[in-house]
């Protein structure tokens, strides 16, 4: 009930505001090394060219493995949503991911000799 002296309740908010900072540039990544320690995951973000061994590290982001674990959740969550809305992801079966993904370039075919 409202009354002069319990006005009503606004809602929380669903989170916490996040703020992004001017100037903030994305990083397009296709790479990720993840290592851990007893109290820490990193995850090294990187972007790997066709046909090139080394790759730039775009973003190092050190979490909790509790913090990783929920990350892990809301990723599965949000893939889950985001096909059904789209369709299913395929994964390559018939070879590792990184094969798939990382193999050197293989550029157009030769022309055949000609005559």
């Amino acid at each position: 009930m409202t009354t002069p002296q319990n006005p009503p309740t606004p809602p929380k908010p669903a989170g916490p505001i996040l703020e992004v900072p001017a100037g903030l540039e994305p990083a397009y990544v296709n790479l990720a090394r993840i290592a851990h320690s007893p109290t820490d995951i990193v995850v090294d973000f990187a972007h790997l060219l066709p046909g090139e061994t080394r790759a730039k590290i775009r973003s190092r982001v050190v979490m909790t493995p509790l913090s990783a674990k929920l990350l892990l959740r809301a990723l599965t969550e949000n893939l889950a949503r985001y096909e059904a809305a789209y369709g299913e992801i395929p994964v390559p079966t018939n070879s590792t991911l990184a094969d798939t993904l990382f193999r050197p370039f293989q550029g157009p075919a030769p022309e055949p000799p000609k005559e």
